[in-house]
């Protein structure tokens, strides 16, 4: 039956199922902006978690992964050294359904403020400076916020190396309506150098007015 036949309310509704057809065949659409509306942010245990700056084709340039130990039935990667210490992704050498998590990239990860879902806003990209590699969220659209650095290597070197949250940052997994999902946050309460909502001080009464003194 096409369209045309159909009474006007039915043939909005048609249009209205076609176009979320359409945006399923097309793959996931990328949460808008507002997306703090709907997602919530969940506690995870950080031991369970490392953050990577995972080496790019020659090793020049770098990016982020996360990996999760999600079960204790093989260690998913394994940690030398420090500042900065080396990870030894385990995980890339068996089948790790089930065992471990994997983050590669926007679609597994991004950045969440206090209860601002950021990822539209925001990339999470690894550079090296000043003899270190740094995790850096840079905006991505005028006005959004601030350029802020989120962990860093604490020292120089190749491979995979640990990336170690900057003071205020760690992680959250995101959920929808109680239900956790597959994406992490990297996360902090409030923006840099803003301070958290304290219960406001109560007033102190005023003074009164001493009697004057019997001369």
């Amino acid at each position: 039956m096409e369209m045309s036949a159909l009474p006007p309310f039915q043939a909005r509704l048609l249009s209205s199922a076609l176009a979320l057809v359409g945006a399923a065949a097309l793959g996931p659409v990328a949460p808008p902006a507002v997306a703090a509306s709907l997602f919530e942010a969940t506690e995870v245990n950080p031991q369970s978690f490392v953050l990577v700056a995972a080496p790019i084709g020659n090793g020049e340039r770098a990016q982020l992964n996360i990996y999760e130990q999600i079960r204790d039935t093989r260690p998913c990667f394994a940690l030398s050294g420090s500042q900065p210490a080396l990870v030894e992704p385990l995980l890339s050498s068996f089948d790790f359904t089930g065992i471990c998590g994997r983050f590669l990239d926007a679609n597994g990860y991004s950045l969440r403020v206090g209860g601002s879902d950021l990822g539209s806003g925001y990339r999470l990209s690894v550079i090296r400076s000043n003899g270190d590699n740094l995790l850096l969220a840079v905006p991505t659209k005028a006005g959004v916020g601030p350029e802020m650095v989120v962990a860093r290597t604490q020292g120089p070197g190749s491979g995979f190396l640990q990336l170690v949250f900057e003071p205020g940052w760690g992680l959250k997994r995101r959920a929808f309506q109680g239900r956790r999902l597959g994406h992490i946050y990297l996360y902090r309460d409030t923006w840099p150098g803003e301070v958290a909502d304290q219960p406001s001080a109560p007033e102190e009464p005023p003074l009164e007015a001493l009697p004057p003194a019997d001369g």
